[in-house]
């Protein structure tokens, strides 16, 4: 389980994050949606220490650590837990497939490298890049150089992968094909916390939405209860809005 308790972050006069808690069951897929500068990928980027919060806690495989004065040793045992999976893939350019994916094995985790490159096969194999291992980024196209990001992430085996909006970056018909992918690992068990506006996806695959407007969870429950029954006015404002805006493009 992972517990995240009243988080607080601010760039400058900029109150991003105004005392957030979030509570993420093993095996939970948790969608996380909400306009621009509502908080969402801040508050993914504070669990994962990219961003230093202000206050608030971290409770993660039954450790709790204080998220502005976490030490170094704390926010190694936290990163070694979780991945992330960036909306801009955030690949080494001058590294193949094979190799993003087994860089923080080798480097972070001190894993030999012919053990290192046999789970970056596997993990490649599974996002459907059998035959990309040598391949580089700019070889791959978009939705292939997120599907590394994915494999890299899930090739850690992390207690939860965090996604940042994964497909934002991505052409309108790669979408589906990395959608599918991310199903598919959601599918096996692995906790992952999403942020995305695919509405389909967290009608079909989350198990818990996750509605943030102007630094605060507004609104959370059971897709069924958020996409048909929600029960604030600013979700019920939001989702109208989403929909139009699907239906429009």
């Amino acid at each position: 389980m992972i517990q995240v308790t009243n988080v607080h972050k601010a760039f400058g006069k900029n109150q991003v994050l105004k005392g957030v808690s979030l509570t993420v069951e093993q095996g939970d897929v948790i969608v996380i949606l909400g306009p621009s500068g509502s908080g969402k990928t801040t508050l993914l980027r504070t669990i994962n220490f990219l961003d230093k919060a202000d206050e608030g806690e971290l409770t993660i495989g039954g450790k709790t650590v204080h998220l502005k004065n976490a030490t170094k040793k704390e926010i190694l045992e936290v990163r070694r837990k979780t991945a992330f999976v960036f909306q801009n893939h955030n690949l080494f350019n001058n590294k193949t497939a094979l190799e993003n994916v087994t860089e923080g094995l080798i480097v972070a985790r001190k894993v030999p490298k012919a053990e290192a490159e046999r789970r970056g096969k596997e993990a490649l194999d599974k996002v459907g890049l059998s035959e990309r291992y040598d391949y580089y980024p700019s070889q791959l196209s978009g939705g292939q150089q997120q599907r590394v990001g994915i494999a890299r992430a899930i090739v850690l085996n992390p207690e939860v992968i965090m996604f940042d909006e994964p497909t934002s970056a991505l052409d309108p018909e790669l979408v589906g094909e990395t959608l599918k992918i991310i199903k598919k690992i959601a599918q096996e068990g692995i906790t992952m916390i999403v942020v995305t506006h695919e509405m389909s996806f967290a009608s079909d695959v989350a198990n818990k939405v996750v509605f943030m407007d102007g630094g605060v969870i507004v609104e959370e429950g059971t897709p069924e209860e958020i996409f048909t029954h929600p029960k604030e006015e600013r979700t019920r404002q939001f989702l109208k809005r989403i929909l139009r805006d699907e239906e429009e493009s």
